[in-house]
């Protein structure tokens, strides 16, 4: 098991869900304080969500860089919001200037309305067409070759980036995904493919079938989960703490925001709505894997909870059937990135990782016509 990551609220933080009691503002100050917490604690980096409703993914880690030490950053791109030339030299900067801390998390998006109002009208299967492209472009441009490519959804003529990356050849690729469209695509490009915390069994399955895609194309892919977690001192407390996350929520609440999940093109996001059905009465729906959460955020839905020995052992589970990295979370995310480092970390197998290899050189490529 790879350090655990941690994630950055960049939209607000809460200590209730479906409820503006107890809210956080994401201001800079607030944020630092959690990358400073991060970055002191051991994790090996944190997650910076994108969507209309966050800030700048880019800008608030780049903000978070300057300020931290060891901290990666999992910053997304998205396809059709950014084109492949821009994308590279936002990357190559950002690795650049952060001494290699970049994870590049590969993002299609799943809410039609959302889409639409960035000026994305594809469907699904087709955003994932737009990320083949996108992603052949990106991988040339960002190692430094000359590309013109004429696709369905994009046209290069003589692009190039200039200035190389720490990382070598680039930084790795992240990316969520559960359709086969995805998975297509993630064999294609991608290091590590990303789920969000089902029941293990459904994991396993998950797994299995990309593992076995893999094998068809003489590919290893690596995998990674992102939870959250509700760890307390006994399995009592840290029940009474989920249910504490639902104090003021209510129906209305609820049907409300079921609606807006309910209208996602994602696979991911479907599976997610599905665990729980909307219904409150039945939100454990694997031992210790509590849906709670998904019933009005979407994206990670579910949390384990316990006493610290019953997560580590039920992150253990996650970790044998594969998964290498762990993306997690909990309300609100100052305190609680404390008490999951101080509580679950020395009951987890962590493994030190190996420094990234360094680019062959850090000087600019040659510039045409100078200044």
């Amino acid at each position: 098991m790879r350090r655990p990551f941690w994630y950055i609220p960049a939209h607000k933080d809460a200590r209730h869900l479906g409820t503006n009691i107890g809210t956080r503002v994401a201001t800079f100050d607030y944020l630092r304080q959690i990358a400073q917490a991060a970055d002191s604690l051991g994790y090996g980096g944190v997650l910076v969500p994108t969507g209309t409703n966050c800030e700048d993914s880019w800008i608030v880690a780049s903000g978070l860089a300057a300020v931290t030490r060891q901290l990666k950053f999992i910053v997304a791109i998205r396809p059709g919001l950014v084109g492949p030339s821009t994308a590279a030299r936002m990357a190559a900067t950002f690795d650049r200037m952060s001494a290699g801390r970049l994870i590049v998390n590969v993002v299609a998006g799943g809410d039609p309305l959302e889409l639409a109002g960035d000026g994305v009208f594809l469907d699904h299967e087709e955003r994932y067409g737009l990320m083949d492209e996108f992603l052949r472009v990106w991988r040339a441009l960002v190692v430094g070759e000359e590309v013109s490519f004429k696709g369905k959804y994009l046209r290069i003529s003589k692009g190039n980036v200039l200035f190389p990356c720490v990382q070598a050849p680039h930084p790795p690729l992240f990316m969520g995904g559960s359709s086969q469209a995805a998975t297509h695509v993630a064999l294609e490009h991608i290091d590590t493919l990303l789920t969000w915390a089902e029941p293990p069994e459904d994991v396993r399955l998950k797994l299995a079938a990309v593992r076995a895609a893999a094998d068809e194309k003489g590919r290893t892919i690596s995998f990674g989960i992102r939870m959250h977690i509700i760890v307390r001192e006994t399995d009592a407390q840290a029940w009474a703490a989920a249910s504490d996350l639902l104090r003021y929520l209510d129906e209305e609440t609820i049907a409300r925001s079921q609606t807006v999940l309910g209208r996602t093109q994602s696979e991911g996001q479907k599976r997610m709505n599905a665990l729980h059905g909307g219904d409150t009465r039945n939100l454990e729906v694997s031992p210790n894997l509590w849906a709670g959460v998904a019933l009005v955020t979407g994206g990670a839905g579910t949390a384990l909870v316990g006493s610290p020995q019953t997560v580590a052992e039920r992150l253990r589970e996650y970790a044998d059937l594969g998964i290498e990295t762990f993306i997690l979370s909990g309300y609100p995310h100052l305190e609680e990135a404390y008490r999951v480092a101080e509580m679950l970390f020395p009951l987890l197998p962590i493994e030190e990782e190996q420094e990234s290899k360094p680019a062959a050189s850090l000087r600019a490529r040659v510039i045409p016509g100078g200044w």
